[in-house]
């Protein structure tokens, strides 16, 4: 699974001198990867990289920040946001910056870069796919709560009540078109409309926050009364902010998608996207998590719109907003899979590329996460335990242990001290 990461030549660390870019692919590797959805298309302008990572970060988790904070009280809860927020921008600039650290070599796929770090293939692709596949299966299952929440909440009580399995199927069937899409630059146009709700839902839960005010008798102690309690509280809200900031599982694959030359590679225009998209999740992220807390202290819901509740109209509007980025963000997750389910079929089992091997694999993906989620709703209650297990190493601290592997700095440096404070931070 992967390209081939031999013969790449010497090490970032010990040259860095300009190589013209020489292609090692062999023209059945070339037809292949210009077919499978990650490689087919170079491109990709640096707008698409920040509707792309707005889109993966900024999830429906951005309403389960005020929980979290509910969770870890004010003075934790503060400084978490802030170190999470300056940690992944610091591992995400490493990424993008190991793309194309050895020169005539993208890594266009996270389990490469670990590859050519000799962490192996399995131990970061496992970890990938948990993220992917379980961020998937949760976005379906969300899909489905909000197209039912928003039916009750426009719906008077003569109407039908509808179980939620049959809004998860709704919310699938759009899921089983779009799928068909053959790459990133082609779902460019969902990812914009995915982040522009993201920042219309989130203005609208701290602006409805605000325009209510702080809640009579508003307590903002923890919401556990034992230790135990307070110990599994505060690692629940750790893992439900690891899941909150997660897009570095896709970034390789996005900036792959961007064409690259000598003079401008692909690192400008991807790190200009993720500036423009880290601002959007600081503006989104803190006032919904602040807001929200400071007006409803411990007695916010796991989902502020819940708390909110109204004016009707206004959160009917919001749960629809979040429907749209749901089925962005599905898909922006479902991409790099898709990718490594063909490249399995084609390469290692044979199978011819084309339309119909694209027809079958990503329509038994999305029927496999629609079953998930029909068979198991309660799902999204594991996702913390996700975080932990594979959402936190993607991305607060496998970048740095790559960076150290390749660039070896200087001990006691501060690209190593950066890197160590964030492996064990993170």
């Amino acid at each position: 699974m992967g390209t081939r990461v031999a013969a790449m030549g010497t090490r970032p660390a010990e040259n860095h001198t300009s190589v013209p870019p020489k292609d090692w692919r062999t023209v059945e590797e070339r037809k292949i990867d210009d077919w499978l959805p990650v490689t087919a298309s170079r491109n990709g302008k640096w707008w698409y990289s920040a509707f792309h990572n707005v889109t993966a970060m900024v999830g429906a988790g951005v309403l389960t920040l005020s929980y979290a904070m509910s969770e870890l009280g004010w003075g934790p809860g503060v400084a978490v946001m802030t170190l999470s927020w300056i940690m992944t921008l610091y591992t995400l600039w490493q990424m993008v910056e190991m793309h194309e650290m050895v020169p005539g070599k993208r890594f266009d796929r996270y389990h490469e870069l670990g590859q050519y770090a000799t962490l192996g293939l399995w131990i970061v692709v496992l970890q990938q796919l948990v993220v992917e596949i379980s961020m998937d299966i949760v976005y379906m299952i969300t899909g489905g709560k909000l197209l039912k929440k928003f039916h009750d909440l426009v719906c008077d009580s003569s109407c039908k009540d509808i179980k939620l399995s049959y809004f998860i199927m709704i919310f699938a069937s759009a899921q089983f078109v779009i799928s068909q899409l053959p790459n990133f630059d082609s779902i460019a146009t969902i990812s914009l409309a995915a982040a522009l709700m993201s920042i219309c839902y989130s203005t609208i839960a701290w602006g409805a926050s605000v325009d209510k005010g702080k809640a009579d008798n508003v307590d903002y102690s923890l919401q556990a009364s034992t230790t135990s309690g307070m110990v599994f509280d505060f690692l629940g809200g750790l893992g439900q902010m690891a899941f909150s900031i997660s897009g570095h599982n896709v970034v390789l694959e996005i900036q792959a998608s961007i064409p690259s030359t000598e003079e401008t590679p692909s690192k400008k225009p991807m790190w200009k996207g993720v500036i423009v998209a880290y601002t959007i999740v600081l503006l989104c992220y803190f006032p919904v998590a602040f807001v929200g807390y400071w007006a409803f202290g411990n007695s916010v819901d796991d989902n502020i719109l819940i708390t909110l509740n109204t004016p009707k109209w206004l959160i009917a509007a919001a749960n629809m907003m979040v429907v749209v980025h749901v089925i962005g963000s599905y898909q922006v997750y479902a991409m790099p899979v898709l990718d490594m389910m063909e490249m399995v079929l084609v390469r290692k089992m044979r199978f011819s590329p084309g339309w119909k091997l694209h027809l079958v694999s990503r329509s038994l993906f999305v029927a496999f996460t629609m079953f998930v989620g029909i068979t198991f709703p309660f799902f999204g209650g594991l996702i913390r335990f996700f975080s932990g297990l594979a959402f936190a190493p993607t991305t607060y601290f496998l970048p740095c242990i790559i960076w150290l592997t390749v660039y070896k700095p200087r001990v006691f440096s501060l690209s190593w001290c950066a890197n160590w404070f964030c492996i064990v931070g993170g």
